[in-house]
């Protein structure tokens, strides 16, 4: 990385050294403290002055010294381990907006006091709250004091799905908890801030546009807010490609921007003379920025924002002091403030898609003049550019992606940038200086997002508009944003098309499939709840589908599905609900919508919320040299509850698996001699380890190698229980829980004993990561 001679080092060549600097940081596992990188940079920042010639290895050392910091700063910031499941006081402000959902509010806290036993704890930042039952109204910007029960940040961890804990990591939330009933909770004070702004003009958008969805459409244009928005909605978002034309995207700061100019420019026109005491360029330039700014704060100040505005700042600084600049070079500035003030931003996915997309456009798209057949040209090929090129790092991310989005962005971006955004400003500026005038303006864009929705709904009823592919691996990814960049690169280069080989990787990926007689197992981490994949050669079958809660968060969509694309899925041939509990059967709508084909059993149909044949003793079948057998319910039996789950026993020719649902001692002595004392199936741990279950003698009789329980981590009833898992115990069987280690693999050879070979957890250590 030497500095080659003759070179001037410069903001385009010290931008890529100080990203591979900060990126090397986030694949290690643990992180040296604080005083060991604090204590080096000053010598990489004298080293810089005196060897010219190295300044780009120093500048990706200076880049992996400044994320270490941050990064230990931020985890050492976290709820200490010990102080996990305690009652805190805690006095803080509102940040954000506060999402009101059926079962609770939740909330963004920013501590600034906590208190433990009337004791002083010295815990500051931000907190992901809820407010269950009947929360009071909450505004931004409001002081509370609080009692809390928290813990540290700690998510689901399956193929596919996304890390909470690297999330928790980007936006510094030090603990997530809930608030205790208690006298002590009250309202302090009420303070301004930003949000509070944001909180009136959505208020305001709200009142005047009569069609609840209009309106929440408008909010998130106007100001970011999708509070409104539903799971639906969302859908039909990533189904057209557009999930960054929702909330404001750089683009709609930058349409604020030439706001800026225009506003300028009148100034000029009414005021002719103003041009003796301010040049009109300088003027220009400063209220685009500022214009920008304004606009920027009102969407929350997010990462494609933040890019745009500082990428404006650069060009409105050097109009103002008269100086020359280009496309690279304003994005490598702006590359340079966001890893200066926050390193942790590469943790995101819109870090990536922004200035990947950006760079690829200023180096891949030529200009064709001006007029409109020119803007025409560009505008659709920068739609197809961006589309193809980001595919890769969408499904990298997202696990899928849009073919349909170049189509949808090619109509939604300029139909929303330069008609629905001016209309939402000028009806947000209307609010502000005359209310009355607001009304038409704020329904006519009501109308305009209704429109759009219309078509976009249509548009994701079509083929390839949800196209998902097995989970990414980091060299197929490399070599298909290598074959974006090829095929795109400017006429003149020979054999552009062959970039499209580059592709192949990620279109076609390696599946490793079981042999004949030999099958594999997934128990998903769906917290408090169960999901098992179970896949031989040919042929595929779940087994339970996770929670759906009142808020509408379903870990079926959320969870089970995304691991089910990741690994690979596209058919499944079987969907077995063991009860109609609401942490087995609650993801069921969503699997059967992805899913319609596949034949469905449950245990109790009668309470399930689509059609389901029953599952009964007796039923069985065989999959490529596999065997499956149905053990409980009996026929003829009734009631509901835990004692009618579905009981399957899977035997291949090295092993077999018993998945046993939530049965209890009742039921346990029937299952074990039903087993005929022929097999030791690997065993899923009853219902979740609760203490009605895992007999003592069930577990002497299954004798399994190793058995797998599925729990959520601190969960409220406190599974599994310490007095189950000294059955297992004294009984030599060892447990995994799925809360310790996410998502649990375990593989069925042919010709050898069962092994669990993957633990999702501890499969590739981040230091972010909460350990078992």
């Amino acid at each position: 990385m030497e500095q080659p001679r003759g070179r001037s080092f410069g903001a385009t060549q010290a931008a890529p050294a100080l990203l591979l600097g900060v990126l090397l940081v986030q694949w290690l596992p643990a992180l040296p403290p604080r005083w060991c990188p604090a204590l080096l940079l000053l010598p990489v920042a004298a080293a810089f002055r005196r060897w010219p010639r190295w300044r780009l290895l120093l500048c990706c050392c200076a880049g992996v010294l400044w994320a270490m910091w941050c990064g230990k700063h931020a985890m050492d910031a976290r709820l200490p381990r010990t102080l996990e499941g305690r009652d805190f006081v805690v006095t803080g402000q509102i940040d954000e907006l506060p999402l009101k959902r059926e079962d609770a509010t939740r909330f963004a806290f920013l501590a600034e006091r906590v208190t433990l036993d009337g004791g002083s704890v010295p815990l500051h930042g931000r907190m992901m709250v809820s407010w269950y039952d009947e929360a009071p109204s909450l505004r931004p910007c409001g002081r509370w004091r609080l009692l809390l029960r928290l813990k540290r940040p700690r998510g689901l961890l399956n193929p596919g799905t996304a890390d909470g804990e690297r999330m928790a990591l980007q936006h510094r939330i030090v603990a997530t908890g809930y608030v205790r009933a208690d006298p002590g909770n009250a309202w302090l004070a009420g303070n301004w801030c930003v949000d509070g702004v944001r909180a009136a003009i959505s208020q305001g958008i709200a009142e005047r546009v009569r069609d609840a969805h209009d309106a929440a459409l408008l909010q998130a244009f106007s100001v970011g807010d999708t509070r409104g928005l539903s799971q639906h909605d969302w859908e039909v978002a990533r189904a057209n490609g557009i999930p960054h034309l929702i909330a404001i995207s750089g683009f709609h700061v930058g349409v604020a921007a030439v706001f800026g100019v225009w506003l300028a420019g009148a100034l000029y026109l009414l005021w002719p003379g103003l041009a003796l005491r301010l040049p009109r360029v300088q003027a220009q330039a400063a209220g685009a920025l500022l214009v920008a700014a304004v606009y920027g704060a009102l969407a929350g100040f997010g990462l494609p924002t933040v890019r745009t505005l500082l990428m404006i700042a650069v060009v409105a600084l050097a109009r103002c002091g008269r100086r020359g600049g280009h496309g690279a070079q304003s994005l490598a500035l702006a590359l340079i403030a966001i890893l200066a003030v926050d390193p942790l931003a590469v943790l995101a996915a819109g870090f990536w898609l922004s200035f990947i997309g950006v760079a690829l456009l200023l180096l891949c798209l030529q200009s064709r003049g001006r007029g409109l057949r020119a803007f025409l040209h560009e505008l659709g090929a920068g739609q197809l550019l961006m589309t193809v090129s980001l595919l890769p790092l969408t499904l990298w991310f997202f696990g899928e992606a849009s073919l349909v989005g170049a189509l949808s962005n090619l109509v939604a971006v300029p139909f929303v940038s330069f008609v629905i955004v001016p209309c939402a400003l000028l009806g947000m500026l209307c609010l502000g200086l005359c209310p009355p005038l607001a009304t038409p303006v704020l329904r006519l864009a009501a109308q305009l997002a209704h429109a759009q929705w219309w078509l976009l709904e249509r548009m994701a009823t079509w083929p390839g508009a949800h196209w998902h592919l097995p989970q990414l691996t980091p060299w197929a990814l490399l070599l298909a944003t290598l074959g974006a960049l090829w095929l795109f690169l400017p006429r003149g280069v020979p054999l552009r098309a062959l970039g499209l080989l580059l592709f192949l990787p990620l279109l076609w990926p390696p599946l490793a499939k079981p042999e004949a007689g030999a099958f594999q197992a997934w128990v998903l981490d769906v917290g408090q709840g169960l999901s098992v994949l179970l896949r031989t050669r040919e042929h595929s079958l779940l087994y339970d589908t996770g929670a759906r809660y009142p808020s509408g968060f379903d870990l079926g969509e959320a969870a089970v599905l995304p691991a089910l694309h990741a690994l690979g899925i596209t058919r499944l041939d079987t969907l077995m609900v063991s009860h109609a509990d609401n942490d087995h059967a609650g993801g069921v709508s969503a699997v059967v919508t992805a899913f319609p084909q596949a034949r469905r059993y449950a245990g109790e149909p009668e309470r399930m919320p689509v059609p389901m044949s029953a599952c009964l003793t007796g039923q069985a079948w065989e999959w490529d040299g596999v065997r499956f057998r149905v053990l409980n319910p009996a026929p003829g039996a009734t009631g509901k509850g835990n004692d009618r789950s579905c009981v399957l026993l899977v035997e291949g020719k090295g092993g077999s698996l018993l998945l046993t649902g939530d049965i209890t001692a009742k039921v346990e002595p029937r299952v074990a001699a039903a087993l005929g004392g022929k097999t030791s199936p690997v065993l899923l741990v009853p219902h979740h380890g609760s203490k009605t279950s895992s007999g003592t003698d069930f577990i002497a009789a299954v004798r399994p190698p190793f058995a797998i329980v599925s729990a959520g981590w601190r969960n409220r009833f406190g599974h599994p229980k310490p007095e189950v898992m000294a059955r297992y115990a004294e009984a030599g069987v060892p447990v995994l829980d799925t809360a310790d280690s996410g998502a649990i693999g375990i593989e069925f050879p042919a010709g050898t004993p069962a092994r669990a070979s993957a633990r999702w957890r501890l499969r590739d250590p981040r230091y972010w990561r909460e350990r078992p």
